[in-house]
């Protein structure tokens, strides 16, 4: 089946691509798989405009019922590959459904990187966060760890330490790989822990997390953990299309969301926009953009 548009989501700018696109009548499909993406997995979100509070999964299934309310089409599947030929995308998913389409709006995020270790799957959601800054609130006055590498680490254990009552920042060697400007800040904050040449083995809790043990055997009593180890842009199943990316594997983008490949469009973390600040509210704007870009380029098509 063909259409105008086939946006492919895992991530909350999913919605607001589609909402656009719907209000300027453009035929289009939504194809993405459960469990909606890194939103879905947060506990509760207080940093969404018109959300007080709320768990990520009730924004996203309010996210769906809107879609859904408004007669729009959406698959639950994986797409394994997009291709190109005579200007038309042909996008194929995990179950051999094949869609065409003038148009793509990739929106599928990022994947964070896990440590691997028992029970971290288990917790997430439960005090195990990827994104200090989604969670840090609820850690109000609590004592954190933070496994980290590089300086995004580094800056969110800063962050932490100003509403937690203590960071252990776990580090698996004893040098750092990071501008000593924020090396040196770090050593000044009097409730930061540096826990050097240390990894995680394992994440312990009943109902939340409760403990840190350690590769050397040392345990850590902790009411939550933060892994802030990176994260890779899901953008492979482009890679056939051999888009222009940058140093992260984020897809380079013009000032409309348009990649180097003619009418595919990215948008959220999978993109260079935004300063790569890698929330809720940006993604959703760069959805709206990029649903606007392909509206102009229907009328410029004629």
């Amino acid at each position: 089946m063909h259409y105008e548009l086939i946006i492919i989501w895992a991530w909350s700018a999913w919605f607001p691509a589609w909402m656009y696109a719907s209000r300027y009548n453009i035929k289009n499909l939504i194809i993405g798989a459960m469990p909606w993406g890194a939103l879905a997995t947060s506990h509760k979100v207080e940093n969404y405009p018109w959300t007080i509070s709320a768990s990520g999964k009730d924004i996203m299934d309010n996210f769906r019922h809107h879609a859904e309310t408004a007669g729009s089409e959406i698959l639950f599947d994986t797409v394994k590959e997009v291709s190109k030929e005579n200007n038309i995308f042909t996008i194929m998913t995990e179950s051999n459904k094949v869609f065409t389409s003038d148009f793509v709006i990739l929106a599928t995020g990022n994947k964070y990187r896990q440590l691997g270790v028992p029970w971290e799957r288990e917790f997430l959601g439960k005090w195990v966060s990827y994104c200090a800054t989604c969670d840090a609130m609820f850690f109000k006055n609590r004592d954190i760890a933070i496994v980290w590498w590089g300086n995004s680490a580094l800056t969110e254990a800063l962050y932490l330490a100003d509403i937690c009552k203590s960071v252990k920042l776990i580090h698996r060697k004893d040098t750092f790989r990071a501008e000593d400007i924020w090396v040196q800040q770090v050593k000044k904050k009097e409730n930061i822990e540096l826990v050097l040449n240390e990894e995680v083995k394992e994440i312990k809790g009943s109902l939340f997390v409760e403990e840190v043990e350690l590769k050397s055997g040392k345990n850590l009593k902790v009411d939550g953990i933060f892994v802030a180890i990176g994260s890779d842009p899901f953008t492979h199943i482009v890679d056939g299309l051999n888009p222009q990316k940058d140093e992260e594997g984020c897809l380079i983008v013009d000032k409309r969301q348009q990649t180097s490949v003619v009418w595919l469009y990215a948008a959220g973390d999978v993109s260079t926009n935004s300063n790569k600040f890698k929330q809720a509210i940006m993604s959703a704007a760069e959805g709206c953009l990029s649903a606007n870009s392909v509206h102009e380029d229907i009328l410029h098509r004629g």
